[in-house]
């Protein structure tokens, strides 16, 4: 893979429509303007993630994920920049011209990348072994054709064979230049412990692929075809960097369309239990894999669809063994069937010998709900054994007692003790003893995983000081010690101080901490506002010329001779004053494409102006009101567009901290101060603009002055300490300059007015 030029990058980002990329992974639901579904960065029971069409940005205000249609990908997918920039290439048919990598550049690409490369080459390796070897068609083709598969679905699932007992794959891989570490660590191969020797793990199998939510191979399955007892059935690839077997169900990648139309999943067991299934039609189907259900697993159901059906056969051990796992469909809110297979077939067998209408007709005639399923299979037998059937009924109540929604858990409570014979009360006491331990637990497990998290903090302050969501309020994280001194009467006193005297790098941390609101107050409009006009700049020779946002913030840094502490601001403002640059011409761009527009829409417009008129009066005036409708149309394209120029482009930024503070800072339910607030509030923010930002700016500068005020505080007490031993030049020199920051600082207060840094 070589690299992505700028124009290319530009139509990428041009044509990514970011409704559609988050379509392909969460099922989207109108909402005024905007667009709301599951969240898919964490789980969750009620819609959060917001998604803007006209804003071109995605992002959960529960988690405060997500990003620009790039950011998204990358944030979802774990995909690197160019990686994204390249699935969304590949999705809107935009071509990119590159460069065979050489060996070095090869070296330098992440682990990640180079564990999905070689997933791909090998995928695409075990299906050309396949087709086009003599062993492969004999072998390997000549079993999926006898289990019925065709040509299209071995496509659809790339479908395998690797070769028995050659290490053929290990060989072609290295000879491509492909790493043997990153073969070794997807788990295409392995090293022997006895001799060192690298070898191919799926030797002699079919190869199932497991892709994920964007389609790209980050797994494999493998099963033998020889009848060996000693030898494993299947071989599946470990866990890696690239691959978390709870976090994936086979066939999502091809059934989410379909699970999102008919808004209803089928989870069944096998991988030929998924693709029979799509051969015959049905395709909302997706596999565990043979393993139990995860929490993560039923999180991926849940973006696409509220509705489940679990498919079983007729093997009734098999079932009993299961059922604890579907109760976590339940306890996510999801409706959950359950279809019995007539005896004697599995989905496979059962997909295969009925066309799709009768395998659809099946199910809706006999999906039975979950609960009333439970209850029959585990009451099965148990007339006669009291403590069997007291223990049935138990595992009935647990399940009850997972489900969120009261009514429903009412209903169910009102129908199984009608079934049971048993007191309606009875059964909603056991329920609610049930509820009350399942919240202990909760209760147990997020107070643990606080106590983590609370460690990863304080092991990694100075990265949470950089990063701190703290809003831009008068609350804000203010140091004790920085308010005692700011609150403390100067002079007077002849005690000698008691301050507990931080050294420079908690002086640091503790600065960077106290201006990072202030910071991130500018910020945010700068980002949503950058290229907005604010003001006039005048000239030595008193011409003006007009300032927007960044211009006027990095202007007043620039005099003040000043910079924002913690270095992601800095960074982000530094990137806005690149985009500054290139403004001016992408703004002459925009501004002809908006003519255009205007011209098109009005010349639309006449014409059907001139079919429905009936005289020329009539013509006349309606053409009057037209031009008017799309000059004012024209005007605000244009604003809308400068107001959203810096967003859009920090919003699919490569990097990923960058991107992300962006995101939040345009999409935030901001916390500001009272004055902000109280303006903010109001629908005209935009024109009241010039002095929000300004005011922003002072206090910036105030909270800055406030620091380096308790900075000369602190270096006067250290020098005081020293006694019949201090620096008398220097203590005088300290006491001058704080008299002068005391002048100052009453300037700011009468400036700011009612805003003053103190306790609350």
């Amino acid at each position: 893979m070589g690299r992505i030029d700028r124009e290319t990058v530009q139509r990428i980002l041009d044509a990514a429509d970011i409704v559609e990329v988050v379509s392909d992974f969460v099922h989207l639901k109108r909402r005024g303007a905007n667009y709301v579904g599951l969240c898919p960065f964490h789980n969750e029971r009620t819609p959060s993630f917001s998604v803007s069409k006209s804003k071109g940005i995605c992002r959960c205000f529960s988690c405060g994920k997500g990003g620009s249609a790039v950011g998204f990908i990358m944030e979802l997918e774990q995909m690197t920049y160019p990686e994204a920039l390249r699935y969304l290439a590949k999705k809107y048919n935009i071509e990119i011209v590159e460069h065979e990598m050489t060996d070095a550049e090869r070296e330098a690409e992440t682990a990640r990348e180079s564990m999905m490369a070689i997933n791909e080459f090998a995928a695409d390796y075990f299906r050309r072994t396949m087709s086009d070897t003599e062993d492969g068609r004999n072998i390997g083709l000549a079993y999926f054709r006898e289990r019925g598969i065709n040509d299209a679905m071995i496509e659809r699932f790339k479908l395998g064979y690797s070769l028995e007992g050659r290490d053929e794959l290990y060989k072609a891989a290295v000879a491509k230049g492909y790493s043997e570490k990153y073969l070794v660590e997807t788990g295409l191969c392995y090293r022997q412990e006895s001799t060192g020797k690298v070898t191919d793990r799926f030797r002699g199998r079919v190869i199932y692929p497991v892709q994920g939510m964007s389609g790209r191979v980050v797994a494999f399955g493998g099963r033998t075809l020889r009848t060996d007892k000693q030898v494993a059935k299947y071989v599946n690839s470990p866990e890696s960097l690239i691959y978390h077997k709870s976090n994936q169900l086979y066939g999502l990648y091809q059934a989410k369309q379909s699970i999102a139309k008919k808004d209803c999943c089928i989870l069944v067991e096998g991988y030929m239990d998924v693709i029979s299934m799509h051969q015959s039609g049905v395709e909302n189907v997706v596999a565990s894999s043979g393993t139990s259900l995860t929490s993560q697993q039923v999180s991926l159901i849940h973006r696409f669809t509220s509705n489940v059906i679990v498919i079983y056969d007729s093997d009734a051990a098999g079932i009993k063994a299961s059922l604890r796992g579907i109760d976590m469909l339940l306890g996510e809110g999801l409706n959950v069937k359950v279809l019995l297979l007539p005896e004697g077939d599995d989905p496979d067998s059962f997909a295969q010998s009925h066309t799709s209408s009768e395998v659809e007709e099946y199910i809706a005639e006999n999906a039975t709900d979950f609960i009333d399923f439970k209850t029959r299979i585990l009451l099965e037998g148990t007339e006669r054994d009291p403590i069997q059937r007291a223990k049935a009924i138990e595992e009935i109540v647990k399940s009850i007692a997972v489900i969120p929604n009261e009514i429903s858990r009412t209903i169910y409570i009102q129908e199984c003790a009608r079934k049971l014979e048993i007191s309606e009360s009875v059964l909603l006491r056991q329920v609610n003893l049930n509820i009350a331990k399942n919240r202990e637990k909760e209760a147990k497990d997020r107070q643990r995983q606080k106590a983590i998290e609370s460690i990863s903090d304080a092991e990694k302050m100075s990265s949470w000081v950089e990063n701190s969501p703290v809003g831009a309020d008068e609350n804000a994280a203010v140091d004790p010690a920085l308010l005692s001194a700011l609150t403390r009467e100067e002079g007077g006193s002849a005690k000698k101080p008691t301050l507990v005297i931080p050294d420079n790098t908690e002086r640091e941390v503790r600065e960077r901490k106290f201006m990072a609101p202030y910071e991130k107050s500018i910020l945010r409009y700068v980002v949503r506002y950058g290229m907005v006009d604010v003001c006039d700049a005048i000239d030595m020779e008193g011409n003006t010329m007009p300032m927007n946002v960044v211009q006027y913030v990095s202007s007043e840094m620039a005099n003040e001779q000043l910079e924002f502490m913690t270095p992601l601001h800095a960074r982000v403002l530094e990137r806005v004053v690149a985009l500054d640059s290139e403004w001016p011409s992408d703004r002459a761009s925009y501004i002809e494409k908006a003519a255009a527009m205007r011209d098109e829409a009005f010349k639309a417009g006449v014409e059907e102006i001139k079919e429905n008129a009936k005289s020329l009066n009539e013509i006349t005036s309606a053409e009057k009101i037209l031009k008017q409708q799309v000059e004012e149309d024209e005007q605000n394209n244009v604003r809308d567009y400068t107001s959203a120029y810096v967003e859009k482009a920090l919003a699919s930024d490569a990097d990923d901290d960058l991107r992300r503070l962006a995101v939040e800072l345009a999409t935030e339910k901001h916390q500001l101060s009272r004055v902000h607030t109280k303006y903010a509030a109001l629908p005209t923010e935009l024109d009241r603009l010039p002095e929000l930002v300004s005011r922003a700016v002072l206090e910036w500068k105030f909270a800055r002055l406030t620091c380096d005020m308790q900075a000369v505080h602190e270096d006067i007490a250290r020098e005081a300490a020293k006694g019949a031993e201090a620096d008398q030049t220097k203590l005088t020199a300290l006491m001058s300059q704080r008299q002068e920051m005391q002048e100052i600082k009453r300037e700011f207060a009468r400036e700011l007015g009612e805003r003053v840094v103190s306790a609350r």
